[in-house]
């Protein structure tokens, strides 16, 4: 594997003067926390022979002889190797109170200036049996700023977790180590082409014409492990690296990590969801801002929009096809599926699903009824400030994020969104999604029947979707009602001899539908209300005037 850390740095100017990986910029803070004395560096990461690289040369960078300790091995080199005069001191399997007693008394004198990765070591601080462990930390912790120079002793502590022990927290310093990000994958692909090369004689020569960066931004949001095992895997089975064979091993990662749900992206894309020009021309505008020459020109990539509407009138589906038409991945962030009840871990796995997007990079991001996701924030809820803690990271990572998400969120429930949710800066535009015009239910229709293996010709559609009415014109249909007359119509017909369906079947089945729009009609009018003047439609003005000519007021 390629050496990523030989370029490593702490030098300011000189990783300003070349494209420094995330893990390089961590590296270059570690050793000037090293040479700031910082007590405990606390290292989040699950990567620990990749974090390890990193440290070591962060380490030397700072003039720290680098070592490690594990109960499974003791003291020993980066290499492996154990250390003759400490192998008494801590022997294998010994307790980790005894490797740190080791530590103190080679601070006090006698040892060499040494940094110490500490492994699986969070474990050793939890409850009476970790008294003596935690203090022995401390009583080094608070030594460090006093050390020799010569003879200073630094501690590292690779953890999966951020939560640091009270005791400690006052001394430790967090670290989260990034996923690899582009730079580290292209390495590591460059890496697995050039050993496989001389078997596979036209590797090289396939990963050309943008199939290398569709093969590293499929690897996005992945481990170096899981990156290599996904670039193996495409080998073995296809001898070849194949961008589709890694997003699938991608999304088996993902789901693994349980924090974002992958889903696989409508095949048709915008083509299924009828009506919303205003909106889908909006969309496919803003897929522009990712090429090079927008770049070029200085547009920024969107952010996101947030989609406020009646229930079923297309808000999920919009998300669901906007990957598909933009060509990315599509995940989707359930914000009540991260809350758990031990304290500090809904926390722990927001963060954990932020960071797995910014490493993905370009990607849709589907945040569905939001409102619901937040409602303890707004409406006092006994969560013990779960869903406050929630609203803040999201605001802040909506305001603050670098990578080239694009979250979409939908909601049916205006009066519970905070304000500040609304706001420029976190969404590019709020979108008002009303019930589909006459138009707009040809167009549903049309999509729907196509969806079903029909021709759309094959009935009177405008005969159909003028019938998505009810009680003299005044409640119209939703999305979700008009396709679903659809599928009722085609069992119909199939009950009748498995004849092919006909208008009088649709017609049949949209007579037996009590439209949302009756049922809900006060919740209705009362989305309606706020959108004005706060909202863009979906639907284009032309289309809105086609349903002005039926007599209903919108």
């Amino acid at each position: 594997m390629t050496d990523l850390t030989n370029t490593a740095t702490s030098d300011p100017v000189a990783l300003s003067a070349q494209a420094a990986t995330k893990s390089q910029l961590i590296a270059a803070d570690i050793a000037a926390a090293l040479r700031a004395r910082a007590p405990v560096l606390w290292v989040v990461t699950k990567e620990e022979t990749r974090a390890e690289r990193y440290i070591m040369q962060a380490a030397a960078n700072a003039a720290y002889t680098c070592r490690t300790f594990d109960v499974a091995q003791g003291a020993a080199e980066m290499s492996g190797k154990l250390l003759p005069d400490l192998v008494q001191l801590t022997p294998i399997g010994a307790d980790p109170g005894e490797a740190l007693q080791m530590i103190l008394q080679r601070s006090q004198g006698g040892g060499d200036r040494c940094l110490w990765i500490l492994r699986d070591f969070p474990i050793w601080l939890q409850g009476q049996p970790g008294a003596r462990v935690m203090r022995l930390l401390r009583n080094i912790a608070k030594a460090r700023p006093r050390m020799a120079q010569d003879n200073a002793q630094a501690i590292v502590i690779l953890s999966p977790d951020s939560k640091v022990p009270d005791e400690i927290s006052g001394h430790a310093t967090v670290i989260d180590w990034p996923l690899p990000d582009r730079v580290e994958i292209a390495m590591l692909l460059d890496s697995t082409i050039e050993t496989n090369k001389n078997k596979l004689t036209n590797l090289e020569a396939e990963m050309t014409n943008g199939r290398r960066d569709a093969a590293i931004d499929a690897a996005l949001g992945l481990s170096e492990e899981e990156t290599a095992a996904a670039y193996s895997t495409s080998l073995v089975k296809l001898r070849t690296i194949d961008a589709l064979a890694v997003a699938k091993e991608k999304k088996r990662v993902i789901a693994k990590e349980r924090v974002l749900e992958w889903h696989d992206p409508i095949p048709s894309g915008l083509d299924s969801v009828g009506g919303l020009e205003n909106l889908k021309s909006w969309l496919v505008a803003r897929a522009l801002a990712w090429s090079d020459k927008a770049r070029k020109y200085g547009l920024q990539a969107p952010k996101g929009c947030l989609l406020v509407g009646v229930p079923g009138c297309g808000k999920s589906l919009t998300a669901k096809a906007i990957a598909t038409a933009w060509g990315i991945p599509l995940l989707r962030l359930d914000m009540g599926a991260l809350k758990s009840k031990f304290v500090g871990e809904s926390e722990a796995n927001i963060r954990k699903a932020f960071k797995v997007i910014e490493a993905i990079g370009r990607c849709v991001v589907w945040i569905d009824e939001i409102e619901k996701a937040l409602a303890g924030a707004t409406q006092g809820g006994a969560d013990g400030g779960v869903s406050t803690d929630a609203l803040g990271s999201v605001l802040t990572w909506m305001q603050e994020r670098q990578g080239e998400s694009f979250v979409i969120a939908t909601a049916n429930e205006v009066e519970s969104l905070p304000p500040e949710l609304l706001r420029k800066g976190r969404f590019d535009e709020v979108w008002f999604v009303d019930l589909p015009t006459v138009a707009e239910r040809k167009s549903i229709l049309r999509a729907t029947l196509k969806a079903n293996g029909r021709k759309p010709d094959s009935v009177n559609v405008e005969q159909v979707a003028a019938a998505c009415f009810r009680d003299s014109m005044q409640y119209g249909f939703t999305g979700a009602e008009v396709s679903a007359i659809v599928p009722d119509a085609m069992f119909a017909a199939f009950a009748d001899n498995a004849r092919e369906m006909t208008t009088q079947d649709l017609l049949n089945a949209a007579a037996t539908v009590v439209p949302l729009a009756k049922t809900a009609n006060e919740k209705i009018a009362r989305l309606r209300q706020w959108a004005t003047g706060r909202a863009r439609p979906a639907t284009a003005v032309e289309t809105a005037a086609a349903l002005e000519l039926t007599g209903v007021e919108l």
